[in-house]
């Protein structure tokens, strides 16, 4: 056991490290990539009962996620890589964290050896909230009917939560995910309730203790989700030794065609800039407000940076009806 990412909250990283006097507790199950409106809305739920009947609030996760283990090949860039995700749960209000290892052995535990010796045994489940469209067990063989079956068998509640809605689009990690594959950042911060964005670092090779005097980052080798090709507003907090310093940026996501050779990159200008310290390993976080539009290859040098003054006096704008 190790307190969860927020620090406040028991994270449990295998079945194994959960106490036997844990429960009862009121629980969701999920990948929860994103911690995205919909599934805050159910962890929600999952509080407000614990709270009322005196039980523990836990979000039982995976890792790595189910189809990073049974399909690698087809498996999705994840919104949230593990760190995040855990911090974003940590802030819905669950009294704990379970992440199980998802391996061999889970992949293989039937839907009913799941629920009894997890749920029941180890987390003595009172109650458990999910969406319409749950599925677990070996091969994903149960699903909501069977789940509010083992609960009548095993003596706890199940509450189902419909999808929720954002602007006419249905809530899920898999509509966020390919809005932000094509680059669609606005109405993936609708579904999300906040900007996506990414932690990282600077690429290599600036050194130790220098001071970025240049407005230009450019961000390290990145293994999570990242936009579709374009231009975007962004927002890029640095995390220096005297706090965070957060400033107004536009960033270029690609592949960078009009220099040959340049390479994939994710290029951010900064706009308000001023003198900052930087290594290879400051802490940076980039959101992504808006898309200014997709990556083409220019002329000439001289063409792309008449476009760049045109993007930047954009952003400048954004920020400004911000205010």
């Amino acid at each position: 056991m190790s307190m969860g990412a927020a620090g406040m909250i028991p994270l449990y990283r295998s079945v194994t490290e959960i106490p036997a006097e844990f429960g009862p507790s009121v629980g969701a199950i999920g990948n929860f990539d994103g911690v995205h409106r919909g599934h805050r809305r159910i962890l929600s739920a999952v509080v407000d009962e614990a709270r009322t009947l005196r039980m523990r609030a836990v979000a039982i996760t995976f890792d790595p996620h189910p189809q990073h283990f049974l399909r690698p090949e087809e498996a999705p860039r994840l919104i949230t890589p593990i760190a995040e995700r855990l911090r974003l749960l940590a802030a819905t209000g669950v009294d704990a964290v379970v992440v199980l290892p998802f391996d061999a052995e889970l992949a293989g535990l039937s839907a009913r050896e799941f629920v009894r010796a997890i749920l029941v045994q180890r987390l003595s489940v009172h109650a458990l909230h999910e969406g319409g469209n749950f599925r677990f067990g070996h091969r994903a063989e149960a699903g909501a009917a069977e789940l509010k079956e083992f609960g009548a068998e095993f003596g706890f509640q199940v509450h189902l939560h419909a999808a929720l809605r954002a602007h006419g689009m249905e809530v899920s990690s898999s509509a966020i995910r390919a809005l932000i594959s094509a680059g669609d950042v606005r109405r993936a911060r609708w579904m999300l309730g906040r900007p996506f964005g990414v932690k990282s670092t600077p690429a290599k090779g600036r050194g130790v203790g220098t001071k970025l005097l240049v407005p230009t980052v450019n961000l390290a080798v990145y293994g999570g989700l990242l936009p579709g090709f374009g231009v975007f507003v962004t927002r890029l907090t640095v995390q220096t030794q005297d706090g965070a310093r957060c400033f107004h940026a536009v960033t270029n996501v690609g592949n960078r065609p009009t220099f040959e050779g340049a390479g994939f990159g994710v290029e951010t200008h900064i706009l308000d800039f001023e003198p900052v310290e930087l290594t290879d390993e400051t802490r940076l976080e980039l959101e992504f407000l808006m898309r200014l539009r997709g990556e083409k290859t220019w002329p000439s040098p001289e063409a792309l940076r008449e476009q760049i003054f045109r993007d930047v006096a954009r952003a400048k704008r954004f920020f400004r009806l911000a205010r």
